[in-house]
């Protein structure tokens, strides 16, 4: 019989148990084990680990990858304690190899997905490119998530974040959701420009896609530089 220690140590758990979560409704689960925690959550929070051919683990950051795999909340201190408390070989079931970087390369293949979805949003309808443009969505109301330059000035971010904000209070709307982990020139690159400083995503499928994966990023990277001279401004929450 399995113990609750069992369950949280990932040990006499079925290989489905392992990836899945156990069976609690007779059919597969669409959540996920973490094999950090050992409880299961949505695999939106979390990232995919799959054995490569040479028993490295390799990050599957769109989680498509063939094989079985293993799975950690987008975490990175639970991703360093899944990798300390040799989780990954549990969960496995076998001998695997570490690379010695794979907290960053989680990170940049976070980074390179959410530039990934942005540089699709500019095939699309649904970008504002630029400080007129952006400050133009924002008084239509319908600017779900704004895109600052890590390296912008202070001035021109606020003057969006108080004018989009004002405006979606008005209308009852959430706070759009602001992104400004990349500097301009790796902005600029993912628009076809060398350099951009402001953006912003029109609400709908594909900014909800852009704030689940910016979330995730959000576990290893701080989504407002701690250093920018307006960083609380850019954190105060909406009250309730």
């Amino acid at each position: 019989m399995r113990t609750p220690t069992d369950i949280a140590n990932n040990e006499n758990l079925s290989e489905e148990e392992l990836e899945y979560g156990p069976d609690r409704r007779g059919h597969k689960s669409k959540e996920r084990r973490c094999v950090a925690l050992g409880e299961v959550r949505d695999p939106k929070d979390m990232v995919r680990f799959v054995k490569g051919p040479d028993n490295m683990v390799v990050p599957d950051i769109a989680g498509k990858l063939p094989g079985r795999g293993v799975w950690v909340s987008a975490n990175l201190e639970l991703l360093q304690k899944a990798i300390k408390s040799k989780a990954f070989a549990r969960g496995f079931k076998s001998q695997v190899k570490m690379p010695d970087d794979l907290e960053g390369q989680v990170e940049a293949g976070l980074k390179r997905s959410v530039l990934g979805l942005l540089s699709m949003a500019k095939k699309s309808a649904n970008i504002a490119m630029g400080y007129d443009q952006v400050i133009g969505m924002a008084r239509e109301g319908v600017l779900g998530l704004r895109v600052e330059a890590r390296d912008g000035a202070a001035d021109g971010r606020g003057k969006i974040r108080t004018l989009s904000r004002a405006i979606a209070r008005e209308l009852e709307l959430s706070d759009p959701t602001t992104i400004g982990c990349f500097t301009a020139y790796e902005l600029g690159d993912c628009f076809g420009r060398d350099k951009m400083v402001h953006a912003g995503i029109k609400r709908g499928k594909l900014c909800k896609r852009l704030r689940l994966e910016a979330e995730r990023l959000s576990g290893f990277v701080p989504l407002i530089p701690t250093d920018w001279d307006d960083y609380d401004h850019e954190v105060k929450k909406k009250e309730s």
